[in-house]
């Protein structure tokens, strides 16, 4: 997060939401399993946060840090899975497990909304080429489902009658922010959709490198042939 800061006499500004900020290579040995498994909840819902290791979930805690700028105590842990009974929005924030010895997962942002709508998206990364399956939540399920558009980046994607949309091969331009809108309700809020380069993808363009070096350095040498 930032603040801003102005005049002589130094007036801040609030602090900014919490982004998190992951960075690509090799995973993490454990993942934060949420149920229900989306970003978005709404308040009074329940929640159940665990951590879920390759080998073994042991020694693994839920750590999170809300909106509210303090650190997350679970008051209900069972093993390394930490139960939230009624969510209200300060629970809104990043978690992630952590370690005894400071090793941790990739954080998730989760948003608790008080309104009537959220949008149900993928907790971690869609790997490049997979399908992207978006859903139009509400609080009462009575709602018709007429109309909803999805937006990304602020600008309407689809119109759907059914309050789901699928992209069935993402890319990395699909990467961005999303939210829906019924018409008879708010809008939902945003939340962050994060595509990872898949494998065979990431081996394509270091063996397309490696050729156009290898050119590269071909070419030098027929010129220094030539001359």
């Amino acid at each position: 997060m930032c603040r801003a800061e102005r005049g002589e006499s130094v007036f801040h500004t609030r602090f900014s939401n919490l982004q998190p900020l992951c960075i690509t290579g090799e995973s993490p040995p454990v993942s934060l399993i949420i149920n229900p498994s989306r970003t978005q909840h709404f308040t009074a819902d329940s929640l159940s946060l665990s951590c879920e290791d390759q080998s073994d979930s042991t020694g693994w805690t839920v750590r999170g840090y809300t909106h509210n700028k303090t650190l997350f105590n679970c008051s209900s842990v069972s093993g390394s899975t930490c139960n939230i009974s009624s969510l209200s929005t300060s629970h809104t924030g990043v978690y992630w497990c952590q370690s005894e010895s400071g090793g941790r997962s990739n954080p998730v942002n989760i948003t608790v909304h008080h309104g009537d709508v959220i949008l149900e998206s993928p907790v971690q990364a869609v790997t490049e080429g997979s399908p992207l399956t978006l859903r139009c939540l509400y609080r009462n399920s009575k709602i018709s489902d007429s109309g909803v558009d999805f937006y990304k980046d602020d600008s309407v994607l689809q119109n759907k009658t059914t309050g789901e949309m699928t992209i069935s091969t993402v890319s990395k331009s699909d990467e961005g922010f999303y939210h829906c809108k019924h018409p008879e309700r708010e809008k939902s809020p945003k939340s962050w959709v994060s595509v990872r380069v898949s494998s065979s993808g990431l081996s394509g363009v270091i063996i397309g490198l490696s050729l156009a070096f290898v050119f590269f350095i071909l070419l030098i040498l027929l010129i220094l042939l030539l001359h």
